[in-house]
């Protein structure tokens, strides 16, 4: 089977849906299958892009303006459309187009499958209306969440509007950002989600397409082969690592004041970067807290960090769909903390520790629990023992195969 995939986060990137490419890229290919890999992407040398087209990794048409650590934003669609065409005209011998995302590279991977009548199936990741909220300031979301549709809709139909409401769409940026997730989900044949709550919030807001749940899987070439339960002592310190977006989606500002009322003794490594990264640092010096920023660092050493951690944190509410940390710290039999019910969906029972709610004192409450009954470590690290080898990619890849071959 010949496959194209899609995507304008992928390039130059760092977190979950760059992780789910890779993986499921290497898994294909493993199984036999040729893939390619369309992507938007900062200005690149001859060199590199020989090096990434050995990969059968491409760069489509991108701006030339750009801000590290944004997104590459890709040309229009019609002008990605044509250099696809012009330079890879084998795709319209492939089998399926596997779309990532909803902006200008992904837009033109739905419309030409469309054109030459090539199967489609498109990933729909995460909460594109709650990450314009914590990204865009107040008085712009509105407008903003304006703009992205009105571009959307001049190269994919939105016959469906949606209009606020007392769920998701409490605000008119909010039910601009579904409209625009719907009518983009409702032009592939197919759509594939990683969790099953997200299923049902596509479904509910309208999307008419099969839906079919797909888990991200933890790559192969990285599993462990063998680890240890997890031990904490009474009155050692609980060593707990951060690995996602030190942003306002994730909430890393709550859950640093909920350190400041941890009792016991502890220490955070945080990894990674992000918009509240330096507004973290402040506090964090402000008040003393035992944290540490590494900032952005390989993969292979992230996956050495959360090794010797006691709890993984993950503490975003009625945001994430999936929250790859969570996989990766049980792939390594680490227990992981969160505040989103819908969390319990990703890990196993008895794996987690979920606060009462997301308040910072709700999170201090459940983390000085946890500190005054250390053996419940050892107990969480030994079920995501037993469970962790059910998130290996090549384990989740035969559902998405089966999709993908339809």
């Amino acid at each position: 089977m010949k496959i194209a995939i899609f995507s304008d986060c992928y390039l130059d990137l760092t977190g979950g849906i760059v992780q789910v490419i890779n993986a499921q890229k290497a898994e294909l290919e493993r199984l036999g299958h040729t893939v390619y890999v369309f992507s938007t992407a900062y200005p690149k040398s001859e060199e590199v892009r020989k090096k990434l087209a050995k990969k059968r990794i491409f760069i489509v048409p991108s701006c030339r303006w750009y801000f590290r650590g944004l997104t590459p934003v890709g040309r229009r669609p019609k002008v990605i459309e044509k250099w696809l065409l012009r330079e890879h005209p084998e795709i319209r011998e492939f089998d399926v187009f596997y779309v990532h995302y909803e902006a200008g590279c992904s837009i033109a991977g739905l419309r030409l499958a469309r054109k030459l009548g090539i199967r489609s199936v498109q990933v729909m990741h995460g909460r594109e209306d709650g990450g314009e909220a914590n990204i865009i300031p107040w008085g712009l979301r509105t407008i903003v969440a304006t703009m992205l549709n009105w571009f959307h809709s001049w190269y994919l139909p939105h016959p469906l509007k949606i209009q606020r409401d007392d769920y998701l769409a409490r605000s008119v940026a909010a039910a601009k950002m579904w409209t625009l997730m719907v009518n983009h989900a409702n032009y592939a044949d197919v759509v594939v989600t990683p969790s099953e709550h997200f299923k049902k919030k596509l479904i509910h807001y309208g999307v008419d397409k099969p839906v079919e749940v797909v888990p991200n899987g933890y790559p192969d070439e990285y599993f462990p082969v063998e680890v240890t339960a997890r031990k904490l002592n009474e009155g050692e310190k609980l060593k707990m690592i951060w690995h996602s977006r030190v942003s306002g989606e994730k909430r890393i500002m709550p859950f640093l004041k909920a350190l400041a009322m941890v009792e016991g003794p502890y220490q955070l490594d945080v990894y990674g970067g992000g918009g509240d990264l330096r507004r973290a640092e402040r506090f964090v010096q402000k008040h003393r807290l035992p944290v540490i920023f590494h900032g952005n660092v390989k993969f292979e050493d992230l996956q050495k960090a959360i090794k010797g951690a006691d709890l993984d944190v993950l503490v975003s509410y009625n945001f994430d769909t999936f929250g790859m940390t969570l996989i990766e710290a049980e792939a390594y039999g680490v227990p992981v903390f969160f505040c989103d019910p819908e969390m319990r969906e990703i890990v196993p029972d008895g794996g987690y520790v979920l606060s009462a709610g997301p308040s910072a004192a709700e999170m201090a409450a459940g983390l000085n629990d946890l500190m005054a009954h250390p053996e419940q470590i050892t107990k969480m690290s030994e079920v995501m023992i037993k469970h962790r080898k059910e998130v290996l990619a090549s384990k989740r890849i035969k559902k998405l195969e089966k999709i993908l071959m339809v």
